[in-house]
């Protein structure tokens, strides 16, 4: 396993990501090619002890796509940027998966122009994983398209449910569409074409509509929606878990001696609660619908995030997430093509 590291991209580059990279060779084994400033890159290399005997090597990238930079008409110039020399790795089959916390759009555009879509994807979606009570529940698109057709959302969750399948091992996932209520004829005209188009789908377990509250309760285990939607529900869930512990720890401090103490008890509690609500224990979330692995990190990735993004990739090239994808798509056009064929 070789996973390309766009080393250059993040609020905290290269030095978050490179440390990353590093404590995610020491846990889980692979090797990692890190893409960018060579310089700057062994610089913060050399500090890491023993850094040369796990299997991190370094490709030069001169130059580097910012944030507020339009990602298709940088990714078309900056050809020597760090996020397309990555994922021209994935497409040369030097690395088996890329990693970026640098723009979402230019990563979405590398991915797209370069290792291109999977046959009958219409357009690709990220879905990230959203901790619930229940354990995970998928969440796509989040970011990826702002604008979605009801063919895109359907294809969202073909994707989703293999990958909750064979990534999390969870049979027959339930399927919901998000909507401002359960029944069949709320929403927009988009969720209602698309509501009657899931309806008729036999290879996912659709099981109607999902409302706002039913994502953290984990009453699905897969939610669609189009990305503008998707990317304000994931940024409310990161805010709201980090305000929520913000608070608990603001009444621990002015509760007296006694909601200290009592805070002492439940310490582990507390730290078991904050672990299930820290987006860094996933770190990353995968671009599903196009041909190879791409994983996309927040801008504001440390070096924990890095490191379980790097264990994210593992676990989609391992489980032939691509593969299952792909096959599935290849037997729904089967049946389309026979279908209109009688």
């Amino acid at each position: 396993m070789k996973i390309a590291v766009d080393a250059m991209g993040g609020d905290f580059a290269p030095k978050q990501i490179v440390i990353g990279a590093v404590q995610a060779a020491k846990k889980y084994g692979c090797e990692i090619v890190l893409v960018g400033d060579e310089n700057a890159i062994h610089g913060i290399l050399k500090q890491e002890e023993g850094w040369e005997r796990l299997g991190i090597t370094v490709h030069h990238a001169s130059e580097v796509i910012g944030m507020e930079e339009h990602p298709a008409d940088a990714v078309r110039t900056k050809k020597d940027s760090s996020i397309v020399v990555a994922t021209r790795l994935v497409k040369d089959g030097v690395c088996d998966a890329v990693l970026s916390a640098g723009s979402t759009g230019a990563a979405v555009t590398a991915a797209q122009l370069i290792l291109k879509r999977i046959r009958g994807v219409g357009r690709p979606a990220i879905a990230t994983p959203m901790p619930t009570p229940k354990g995970v529940t998928l969440l796509l698109d989040s970011g990826a398209n702002v604008d979605s057709k009801p063919e895109h959302l359907v294809q969202g969750g073909v994707m989703g449910s293999l990958y909750v399948e064979h990534v999390f091992g969870k049979k027959n996932p339930r399927v919901g569409l998000l909507n401002i209520g359960e029944e069949e004829t709320k929403g927009n005209e988009q969720v209602k074409a698309t509501y009657e188009l899931l309806k008729t789908m036999d290879n996912i377990n659709f099981i109607g509509n999902a409302e706002g509250r039913d994502v953290p309760k984990g009453n699905f285990d897969v939610v669609i929606c189009d990305g503008f939607v998707g990317n304000v529900v994931l940024k409310f869930a990161e805010g709201l878990a980090k305000t929520i512990l913000k608070l608990i720890k603001e009444a621990i401090k002015d509760g007296g001696i006694f909601a200290k103490l009592g805070a002492l008890l439940l310490m582990p509690t507390l730290r078991k609660l904050g672990k299930r609500l820290d987006v860094t224990e996933y770190g990353g979330a995968p671009l599903l619908g196009i041909n190879g692995c791409c994983i996309i990190s927040h801008g504001s990735s440390d070096a924990k995030s890095i490191c379980s993004a790097i264990s994210v990739a593992n676990g989609y090239v391992k489980s032939n997430v691509l593969g299952h994808i792909c096959d599935a798509l290849a037997k729904e056009e089967m049946v389309a093509r026979d279908g209109g064929s009688k």
